[in-house]
């Protein structure tokens, strides 16, 4: 993309942020964000859902407040009826409700495969911006929803999975992160991303790269959605996450014992993930105790920040007490 110049943009994908932000004056600054994508459930209104928080995410990533949305559809309207697209409105403009974020119109075209996503406005104090440049060595690496949404979306797909066993990926993918980017702010955190396309190991990376610190991250600790393991054993491994893992490569140091599917799992693409959030570890404690009054789906703390080889990660199994070397076992 073509670089900008420009003292009003605050925030570009220059960084590889979550969304961009403009400043409109000394007090205020509008976020924008957009995002689509195919079903990963059956159910049109979860659908819909799902897409709406994935969508209001970057909003909730960056510090800020929602304020409307605009739909985006590709629609087939020869081979799907338009009550279906009705009821996937319908569940995403139910997320907007709760979010506070009203919903003003769209656009639609007429598409072979379907469609749905959000593109976003927020409003965020330039003082109060959460980026994904901000982290400091010594910092720990917190994350606010389980992983292996897009495992089991893919086992879905292929008919290994039922509908009931995505029960709770749907929980999670439903769950805004407007109470994790509330704890964020009360608390006090140094950067913060939301975990989806690029996996957990790959927004990890960003925010890296954007602080030009490194990181360890201790891949015991991660909390993995159920059945998510034995599908990714048993191959459903979307054609993402097999890239995230890919593009990992050159910069990720993974402990030698650890199989390729956790590997997998670390990496894998998510849809409406969690935020992770890196805190000085003098508030640690309390944006935990925050996040789990605030009702986030997890609240674990899963890695630190070092000053060791800026912008590459080691994964590990278990990391030791504060000021020692992350050890592999």
């Amino acid at each position: 993309m073509p670089a900008v110049e420009d003292p009003r943009v605050l925030v570009d994908a220059a960084t590889r942020d979550d969304a961009a932000v403009f400043r409109l004056a000394a007090d205020r600054a509008l976020v924008a964000t957009v995002d689509f994508f195919t079903p990963v459930v059956d159910n049109p209104a979860d659908w819909g859902a799902i897409a709406a928080a994935n969508a209001l995410s970057d909003i909730y990533a960056m510090g800020a407040k929602p304020l409307f949305a605009l739909n985006l559809v590709g629609w087939p309207r020869e081979t799907l009826p338009f009550t279906l697209l009705g009821e996937v409105l319908q569940g995403a403009a139910a997320i907007m409700q709760e979010a506070g974020c009203l919903v003003l119109g769209g656009h639609s075209v007429d598409d072979p495969e379907p469609k749905f996503g959000m593109a976003v406005i927020g409003e965020v104090h330039p003082d109060r911006m959460l980026t994904n440049a901000g982290a400091c060595a010594g910092d720990q690496l917190v994350l606010t929803k389980p992983l292996g949404t897009g495992i089991l979306a893919t086992a879905l797909k292929r008919d290994a999975l039922l509908e009931a066993g995505m029960a709770d990926a749907v929980r999670s993918m439903r769950t805004l992160n407007a109470g994790a980017a509330r704890a964020a702010l009360e608390v006090g955190v140094s950067a913060a991303t939301d975990v989806t396309g690029f996996g957990l190991v790959g927004h990890l990376l960003n925010l890296l790269e954007a602080s030009r610190v490194g990181a360890a991250l201790a891949f015991d600790t991660l909390p993995i959605l159920p059945h998510a393991r034995n599908l990714a054993a048993r191959g459903f491994i979307p054609g993402g996450t097999t890239r995230n893992l890919e593009a990992a490569a050159e910069r990720v140091s993974w402990a030698p014992d650890l199989p390729e599917t956790d590997r997998l799992l670390a990496v894998d693409a998510q849809t409406s993930g969690g935020l992770l959030l890196a805190v000085p570890p003098e508030n640690e404690a309390a944006l935990l105790d925050s996040l789990r009054r605030q009702g986030t789906p997890s609240a674990v703390t899963i890695g630190r920040v070092t000053a060791e080889a800026p912008g590459y990660l080691r994964v590990v199994h278990a990391l030791p007490d504060a000021g020692g070397e992350p050890s592999i076992r």
